[in-house]
């Protein structure tokens, strides 16, 4: 089965207010959910006029992912406006957003949360990245750690949901492999300073678990951290099947053929040689 996948790779300045950031994003969706994307550069051999099943956006693009004040200033209700707009392009287009992630305030706590929606509209997934970067300052300072994985059926197969700073704990993706994920996604705010890294870890972690991976990042300046772009669809035996520029918003296409998940842990089973 081949399923057509879109990674909307957004620039996310500082010098844009979160307002018309909304705005714009929202604009930018429901273009590409109709086959136009005017304007937007397309990367991937995959013809752009043809319906998507699953659209991925990065990490807290409407406040930008570095921006600890931003994201104290701004919190995204899960049931506000935004996220019905989204939740209404979904069921519209008939396609699976995973939206990027937000930051939820809960009571007293706030959370860096992906939101997941369906073909119907409807929210069916909430992950709360566990690993909060900025080593007691930034986001590690004002928000608080998820405390549950995540995996859950889409069109992807079963799906792992992970965030960013996450990709650097693979304990975190062999706890979503034995609640039974093939792919990962993985909306991200990683900086260009780190991008070689970037590029290793998300590779590697479709080697060892043999599965699909999804990885949206963004470009654009916050807070002084320039972000890297290079979105990246890998196969389970590690291979690039589509990367993002470096320096573009663009929307990055690509076709997963879930079969391949079976097909590479069948002809390489390392997976059940597991000791540990």
């Amino acid at each position: 089965m081949s399923v057509r996948v879109g990674l909307l790779q957004l620039r996310v300045d500082d010098s844009e207010t979160v307002a018309d950031r909304k705005q714009r994003v929202v604009r930018l969706v429901s273009s590409v959910l109709s086959g136009q994307a005017h304007g937007l550069t397309r990367v991937g051999d995959v013809d752009a006029t043809q319906s998507l099943d699953v659209l991925v956006l990065p990490e807290l693009w409407t406040v930008g992912a570095h921006n600890s004040a931003m994201m104290l200033a701004h919190p995204e209700p899960l049931d506000g406006e935004l996220i019905a707009g989204l939740s209404e392009l979904a069921r519209s287009s008939q396609t699976w957003i995973y939206a990027g992630s937000f930051p939820e305030l809960d009571g007293s706590q706030r959370f860096n949360t992906t939101v997941v929606i369906n073909s119907e509209g409807l929210v069916v997934g909430k992950y709360r990245k566990i690993h909060l970067f900025g080593f007691d300052s930034g986001e590690a300072a004002v928000l608080t750690a998820g405390p549950e994985l995540l995996v859950m059926d889409s069109p992807l197969g079963a799906t792992g949901s992970a965030t960013c700073y996450d990709l650097r704990f693979p304990e975190l993706f062999r706890g979503l492999l034995e609640l039974g994920a093939e792919s990962f996604v993985i909306p991200s705010g990683w900086p260009t300073a780190r991008i070689d890294h970037w590029r290793t870890l998300v590779k590697a972690r479709s080697i060892e678990n043999l599965a699909w991976t999804l990885a949206c990042n963004q470009v654009g300046e916050q807070a002084g951290v320039e972000l890297g772009g290079a979105s990246l669809v890998i196969d389970p035996w590690g291979q690039v099947i589509a990367e993002a520029p470096a320096d573009e918003e663009c929307l990055l296409l690509a076709e997963v053929d879930l079969s391949l998940v079976t097909r590479s842990r069948d002809a390489f089973p390392a997976l059940k040689d597991r000791k540990l």
